[in-house]
This record gives C-alpha cells, sequence and structure tokens, in this order.
C-alpha cells in the first residue's frame, strides 16, 4: 500500500513539474512576442534622430523659391515654353526658322536641333549654343513647362509624374541635375555673352538638396 502511495506522489509531482515548465515556457513566449511588438512599431531610428531634417515645410518652400529663380531664367526656361515653339535669348523671344518641338522634343523633318546646335558652343556672336548631350527639349507627352508659372506650379509639375517626365519621387524628379546633366549644366557655361543663372551651379544644387531633404513641400 505504501509503495503504490509513493509511486501516486512521484507520478504526480512528475505532471506538476511538466505543467509547469509549459506554464513558464508559454509565459516566456508571450512576454518576447509583446516586446518584438513593441521593438517593430516603434519609429525608425533614423525619424527619431533627425525628425527636423526629414519634414521642414517652411525650409523646403524657402529652398525653392530660391532655386526657382534659375529655372525660370532663360538659360533653364528658353527649352521649357509653354507651346511647342522654344525661345531664344535673354529676351526669351519665340526660336527663328519656325523651329518646333516635335514628338521626342528634337525638332522636325530638316530643323531638329542638332542641325545647329553641335556638341560645343560655336564661337561668334549670335552664335548656336550646343553641349556634349544632344541638344532637345522635352518630348511632348511631357513637356515640363517652366514658362508662365508660378514657383507653386512649378513645384507640384516636378512632383507630378505626369509633368515631370515620370518620376514617381522627388530625388528621382531631381536626379538629372543632382547628376550634373550636360543640358543642365550648361546654363553655367553659355557662352557668347549669354547671362548666366542668378547663383552658382553647386548653390543651385545645395537648395536643390534642402529642398527634396526638408520634405519637398511647395511654395503657395
Amino acid at each position: 500500500m505504501m509503495k503504490d502511495r509513493n509511486k501516486f506522489s512521484a507520478r504526480t509531482g512528475l505532471k506538476l513539474f511538466v505543467i509547469g515548465a509549459a506554464c513558464l515556457l508559454l509565459a516566456g513566449f508571450a512576454w518576447s512576442n509583446g516586446a518584438f511588438k513593441q521593438i517593430a512599431v516603434s519609429e525608425p531610428v533614423e525619424a527619431r534622430e533627425f525628425p527636423s531634417n526629414l519634414n521642414d515645410p517652411e525650409k523646403a518652400k524657402a529652398a525653392f523659391n530660391d532655386v526657382a529663380a534659375v529655372f525660370f531664367s532663360a538659360r533653364c526656361a528658353n527649352c521649357h515654353p509653354a507651346g511647342d515653339i522654344p525661345t531664344q535669348g535673354d529676351e526669351m523671344i519665340p526660336h527663328t526658322m519656325n523651329v518646333t518641338r516635335g514628338k521626342e522634343g528634337k525638332g522636325v523633318y530638316g530643323q531638329t536641333c542638332t542641325t545647329c546646335h553641335q556638341n560645343e558652343n560655336l564661337a561668334g556672336d549670335h552664335m548656336p549654343p550646343g553641349t556634349s548631350k544632344d541638344w532637345h527639349m522635352p518630348p511632348a507627352d511631357q513637356k515640363m513647362v517652366f514658362q508662365g508659372l508660378t514657383a507653386g506650379q512649378l513645384c507640384r509639375n516636378f512632383k507630378d509624374p505626369s509633368k515631370n517626365g515620370g518620376h514617381k519621387t522627388l530625388r528621382e524628379a531631381m536626379d538629372h541635375i543632382q547628376k550634373k546633366d550636360p543640358l543642365v549644366t550648361w546654363a553655367w557655361d553659355p557662352g557668347n555673352g549669354r547671362t548666366m543663372p542668378p547663383m552658382s551651379f553647386e548653390e543651385f544644387s545645395a537648395k536643390v538638396e534642402e529642398w527634396v531633404s526638408s520634405g519637398g513641400a511647395c511654395p503657395e
């Protein structure tokens, strides 16, 4: 009889031990799962450490107002008209010889842009400018208009994939500037006595970066 009782007690103790261990295991899992969830929903390190860099609307607006002066200058705006005729000169008068955009922005028929615009500025007064990249306007389906817009309208167009060349992010939209596209940097080496934009390329690029990194807010 005593042997059976001892056997029963040992068996009961073993069961209680197994049950207790299982409870501790489940409790530990629940705690760790909760801790994981808490970590998972926490803010990214960048957001906690640099909140002002990610979203500063007033700083972004001010930066874009500065860069807009470059976009609206003759060196940039001549190739970004509202219609299909580019303009020329500091006065931004319609291009001579009835030059038009064409479907791909490279002119039409015997009046393609590269017929006159070579891979460098031609010497002499009123001679065609040129650059190492084929001279052209934006294509007809993505005109990227600068002329006739306010700074706010231009800013919003840069953020609109239907108007900015199909780019989905600000970084993509500004990539050709940051990587020194020859058609962009030509504005600071226009030759033949043409005026240059109102700030250096380095200042311009820095302001573009400031606009993008501050959240890309647009002026009204």
